[in-house]
């Protein structure tokens, strides 16, 4: 069965048994997900996976140029530029559906009916839903951090001092809007290369794991306090 990449609900069963794209790091996930998206997770899944080129080509593209806009403009000339490309097309739109309409005599109504009697408010549930999962993170984010900054297990500390130590490079190299656009593009990449190369990476990531658990090892044991009490 497929697991939804949040991991909130399975999917239909993919055919053809125990696929790669079930195997993925890319689809698994944890429970408690903060939107319930048994559909929103399976459309991400098709998009990322390239299931859909076309779509899933649209999306990647224009992802892409929004970034690259905000590497060069600012956010509020991005917003007022495509706010004005939005309101040009709706507008022409809406002329030339009242000609054509004065031309041939109709009555068909509002061009955006459909649209402007769509329902989109979100309920009193919902959002009491949303706020409680956003709560619910937030707390977990702020008790592991209170773990790793006052140094409750000395091994997890230090990871966290060198992941950030390593940070100070990247920042060095890259700005954020830079890295937002590398992570973009590994999210329509990654899945489909894992996907097809599966064998061969979960390999040598395992040699990583056992090399990086050895050096681990090591170094919990010369530190004095930093083995990890046995529970």
């Amino acid at each position: 069965m497929l697991i939804c990449w949040c991991g909130c609900s399975p999917s239909p069963p993919v055919q053809g048994g125990d696929s790669p794209l079930q195997r993925s790091p890319f689809v698994r996930g944890k429970s408690n997900c903060l939107f319930p998206c048994s559909a929103m997770g399976a459309a991400a899944i098709d998009l990322l996976y390239w299931r859909n080129v076309k779509q899933s080509g649209a999306v990647f593209s224009s992802v892409l140029l929004l970034l690259f806009s905000l590497t060069q403009f600012s956010v509020v000339s991005v917003g007022a530029y495509l706010a004005l490309a939005a309101l040009s097309a709706t507008i022409s739109f809406r002329i030339y559906k009242s000609v054509l309409q004065a031309v041939q005599k109709t009555d068909e109504g509002h061009p955006f009916k459909g649209y402007l009697e769509m329902e989109i408010a979100l309920s009193q549930d919902q959002i009491s839903k949303y706020a409680d999962k956003i709560l619910l993170y937030t707390n977990t984010c702020m008790k592991e951090l209170r773990r790793l900054f006052l140094v409750q297990d000395l091994v997890d500390s230090l990871k966290f001092a060198v992941l950030m130590w390593l940070l100070t490079y990247v920042g060095a190299l890259f700005n954020g809007l830079t890295l937002l656009i590398l992570a973009v593009v590994s999210m329509f990449t990654l899945p489909v290369v894992y996907e097809k190369h599966q064998a061969q990476i979960d390999q040598y990531v395992g040699l990583i794991r056992t090399h990086v658990n050895s050096v681990v090892g090591k170094i919990q044991a010369k530190i004095p306090g930093a083995k990890r009490k046995e529970e």
